[in-house]
């Protein structure tokens, strides 16, 4: 991203990405994950050297500990919507970050120039 030098740019930049601060969906701060298993019914597949089920989960810390949640099939396709919505937000609050700093540099600048100092 390309930061302008000039405070009022700046802050023409940090308006448009603070509006586009607000969430679409809920958002999920977790890490997905697959994993293999055997069931618990000996006359299954897996049990005779087939091919292992899959399941999904999300792991993420909670009171400083690590934790996981089993993620059914049928609501994988929303709770990818909901990991992008963070990552969305965390990319957008980074962005803000950067121009939020920038614009204080600018004014800090401008209040020297009009001050007299170099």
């Amino acid at each position: 991203m390309r930061i302008p030098s000039h405070p009022t740019y700046v802050l023409r930049m940090l308006q448009s990405r603070l509006k586009k601060l607000a969430a679409s969906s809920p958002v999920l701060a977790a890490t997905f994950g697959t994993y293999t298993h055997r069931c618990g019914r000996p006359e299954c597949r897996c049990h005779h050297g087939g091919p292992l089920h899959t399941g999904q989960h999300l792991t993420f810390k909670e009171n400083g500990k690590t934790r996981s949640v089993y993620v059914p099939k049928d609501l994988l396709p929303e709770v990818r919507t909901w990991l992008a919505e963070h990552k969305r937000l965390k990319a957008l609050l980074h962005e803000i970050h950067q121009l939020s700093v920038a614009l204080l540099r600018a004014r800090a600048r401008l209040l020297k120039l009009k001050a007299g100092r170099p």
